[in-house]
């Protein structure tokens, strides 16, 4: 379980509370156990190194993104406006949140706790001001003067230098970033000593945009500008420096368009799954059994999520039985689970990342507790140590609503766990057939980790027809079976 924070809104609302200056490296020993209090075993502190003074500068000029800081923060003053933290200065973390002291601080504090920290790599662009683009600017993608006149918006004039600004390919350029070169030795041996660096500060990486480095990516994004194409994939050549020194050190990707095995293969240790996410969102249960059905040692590696500082808040985007639905499945399958501060509590307002500050939201206490339930089930070590496996369902000729419910299991020894999730707003019923070969012959008990009803069924009738379950829209089992 990854839990991530925006660690300057986060500090500056203790700051509030406590009435005093409070950084990474005084954060009350009270907050610390609130955090880890939801078992977390990795805190993500989202927005720690130096912002770009050029970058909030470019940020507090755009019309169109102050009208959106404006939509989630409606009494917005440029006080407020920090500038984006994937427009990097410098991997050193902002004085104004404790620098490096503090971090290390903060880490000590979530190690004594049993939680390791993440931080942010973002490896595609850097600030304008960042020193590279005055010392290397050889570790960029070059332009010309015609560029600057024809495509002002996608080129800035650096010194002597014409660099491209960052990007992906298909949205436009990003205005206050600059765009490395994927391809420049230079660069790839400064990112591999970066993360060296940063092995040294902190437990793991989130890779910002990860994707957008593969070879063939990078080239379709910027074409003959690019120039030839290395032998050796990026992250190939990258990553294992990293892990030379520090084998224990995580690689998360942040990853889109279906390239998360590719950036496994080439050496990240999880990816998120967008995929996933985006089938709980259009409420298809069969897209999301089919989803299942990938090889597991793949699926290990998947980082589950319902929200996140880039996506829409999911008290906003599902609604109530809907999120409750999704957050057991994203919760109970394998691979990693990704909680954004503010999900428990269900908060519905995504704040821009730019933002220091955020408008008070009411608590929705039901969800909350929900979630205390939830997340003390599932941090059994049945979980995390269990053998999960996915479960067919059966219906009949004149009900196909069985195709609404998805199903799996988990083993460690003696300890089992069935939970089954209706995928749709339409009550539905279906057979389950448990999967467990020493079922027949004794008599079993299914406690609900909810609801704490019982239900007492023979081994035989769960082997042959299976169990039968009867949910309501957006339902869901979740049974402890012994």
């Amino acid at each position: 379980m990854i839990y991530e924070i925006n660690t300057w809104v986060w500090l500056n609302e203790l700051c509030r509370r406590y009435r005093t200056p409070i950084s990474l490296a005084n954060v009350p020993d009270a907050e610390w156990d609130a955090i880890t209090a939801w078992s977390p075993d990795a805190v993500w502190l989202m927005g720690v190194w130096e912002r770009s003074a050029r970058g909030r500068e470019i940020a507090i000029n755009n019309e169109n993104l102050l009208e959106s800081c404006r939509e989630a923060l409606p009494d917005l003053t440029l006080d407020d406006m920090l500038g984006s933290p994937y427009c990097v200065r410098g991997y050193r973390v902002d004085a104004h949140l404790g620098g490096a002291e503090g971090l290390a601080r903060a880490r000590q504090q979530l190690a004594r706790r049993g939680a390791r920290l993440i931080l942010d790599l973002v490896p595609n662009h850097v600030a304008p001001d960042h020193p590279w683009v005055q010392d290397h600017p050889d570790y960029f993608i070059q332009g010309t003067p015609e560029d600057l006149i024809n495509s002002p918006q996608a080129f800035l004039q650096m010194g002597d230098r014409i660099l491209a600004q960052g990007r992906d390919p298909y949205f436009p350029p990003w205005p206050d970033v600059v765009q490395v070169d994927a391809f420049s030795p230079g660069y790839r041996q400064a990112l591999s000593d970066t993360l060296i660096s940063l092995a040294g500060q902190c437990d793991g990486v989130r890779g910002d945009m990860a994707m957008l480095l593969i070879n063939r990516i990078f080239r379709q994004t910027w074409g003959e500008r690019a120039g030839v194409i290395p032998a050796r994939e990026f992250w190939d050549e990258v990553i294992p420096a990293v892990k030379a020194k520090y084998p224990e050190f995580l690689l998360i990707a942040e990853a889109y368009w279906d390239l998360e095995w590719e950036l496994l293969q080439q050496g990240f240790d999880y990816c998120y799954d967008k995929r996933l996410y985006d089938r709980l969102r259009e409420g298809n249960a069969e897209s999301v059994r089919q989803h299942l059905r990938a090889d597991l040692s793949y699926q290990e590696r998947l980082v589950r999520f319902l929200e996140n500082h880039d996506e829409p808040r999911a008290a906003a985007v599902f609604n109530d039985r809907q999120a409750w639905a999704a957050a057991v499945t994203i919760a109970t399958l394998p691979g990693a689970r990704l909680f954004h501060e503010g999900q428990f509590e269900g908060r519905r307002i995504r704040l821009p990342v730019f933002l220091n500050r955020r408008p008070p939201e009411p608590v929705d206490a039901d969800l909350q507790k929900f979630y205390i339930t939830l997340l003390a089930a599932v941090a059994q070590p049945v979980f995390k140590e269990g053998a999960w496996r996915l479960c067919e369902g059966y219906g009949w000729p004149d009900n196909r609503s069985y195709l609404n419910l998805t199903a799996w299991t988990w083993r460690l020894g003696e300890e089992r766990r069935l939970i089954i999730v209706n995928l749709s707003g339409h009550r539905s019923q279906a057979l389950i057939p448990l999967p467990w070969e020493d079922l027949p012959g004794r008599a079993w008990r299914l406690t609900e980790a909810f609801t704490r009803e019982i239900f007492e069924r023979e081994g035989q009738d769960l082997c042959q027809p299976g169990l039968f379950v009867d949910l309501e829209g957006w339902g869901f089992h979740f049974f402890q079976v012994a």
